[in-house]
């Protein structure tokens, strides 16, 4: 394996989860890696291995790690003369959120010539917004649940049961399931919390819900084992993320050949809508024997490591097929051209 940084942390309300994740994946992995800590007011630290403890980011102790600095193919650190790049040869992001999952760091990384693991600039963005996320399905040609996007203040036209989620927002915050109108108040101030925008769709009660992972490493798919996640009524945070640094490995959900390869299938499409270089997680509903997009996990909780049987081979395949952006050659010929015929410019 190529030597990873990985890259945690962020401006973002799940901030603490990335932290998780870091070392999560760290241990699933088990290669030699160099760590960087994107801070709260987004200053990059190199973490020591012995520092990767959660109560070292949370204390402020790592604003004693040398600062790094972004330059043109990696992070370099300051020196007595000058500046040297760290050791490692391609980020992985697990920088869950905004600043991870919004395309902000998929475009630094992009315009700095960084190689990376994680979704490019396009896909970040229809990804993290739940709206544009149903655009997405629907070019894939991947069913979803009829919905609305509301503002505080706006009528819901959906009936009830329902449930509301921050627009831009996930890991299951700010989440709440509106059976009457006596939830709504409550629901209003959990979701407009952390967004100005909401989404509201049907709740279908005991709706049967997977996830798969996986990734596409030139012509080969490496997809996951397809896991029924244990829920009381929706999958809440504590459910998704107190669970998911398990050393243990998820469990074949109990399908019909014919459910699992339409969920296959499905989540195929759904990558193909621009997701290379990442490894993704789809969550899905089966209904009525149909496959429904729920969310897109762009960057998924410790890089969905469970999932897999085999997760060094996925990630070495994927780390071998990472996109390469088309270097541009700019010649000024139109202006030489312009230069010659007129004797200046």
């Amino acid at each position: 394996m190529q030597k990873p940084i990985i890259l945690f942390g962020g401006q973002s309300y799940e901030h603490e989860i990335s932290i998780v994740s870091a070392i999560s994946l760290h241990k699933a992995i088990g290669a030699q890696c160099a760590f960087v800590f994107l801070s709260p007011d987004r200053r990059f630290y190199l973490i020591d291995l012995i520092d990767m403890k959660a109560d070292h980011f949370s204390s402020g102790r790592y604003r004693k790690n040398a600062e790094l600095f972004l330059a043109r193919g990696g992070f370099e650190r300051k020196t007595l003369f000058g500046r040297t790049p760290i050791d490692g040869d391609v980020v992985i992001s697990v920088a869950h959120g905004a600043d991870g999952e919004d395309g902000k760091l998929a475009a630094l990384f992009d315009f700095y010539g960084v190689a990376y693991v994680g979704p490019r600039l396009e896909a970040s963005v229809l990804s993290f917004n739940k709206r544009w996320t149903k655009f997405l399905a629907l070019c894939a040609g991947v069913k979803t649940l009829p919905y609305q996007v509301v503002r505080r203040g706006d009528a819901i036209d959906l009936p009830y049961p329902f449930i509301l989620k921050p627009l831009r927002l996930g890991s299951s915050i700010g989440i709440a399931v509106v059976k009457s109108q006596a939830d709504l108040s409550y629901a209003i101030d959990a979701a407009f919390e952390f967004d100005d925008e909401a989404l509201a769709e049907p709740f279908i009660d005991g709706v049967s819900e997977y996830n798969l992972a996986g990734c596409k490493t030139g012509e080969t798919w490496r997809l996951s084992t397809i896991e029924e996640p244990q829920k009381k009524e929706v999958l809440d945070f504590d459910q998704k993320y107190l669970d998911f640094s398990r050393d243990g490995k998820a469990k074949e959900a109990r399908l019909s050949n014919e459910t699992a390869e339409a969920l296959r299938e499905a989540f195929k499409k759904i990558y193909d809508q621009g997701f290379a270089g990442a490894l993704i997680r789809c969550d899905f509903f089966v209904v009525d024997n149909e496959v429904i997009l729920n969310e897109i996990n762009p960057i998924p909780g410790s890089l969905a490591h469970y999932l897999f049987p085999d997760y060094e081979t996925t990630l070495n395949e994927l780390l071998a097929a990472l996109p390469r952006p088309k270097q541009i050659a700019v010649t000024y010929n139109y202006i030489h051209s312009i230069k010659a015929a007129k004797g200046k410019l």
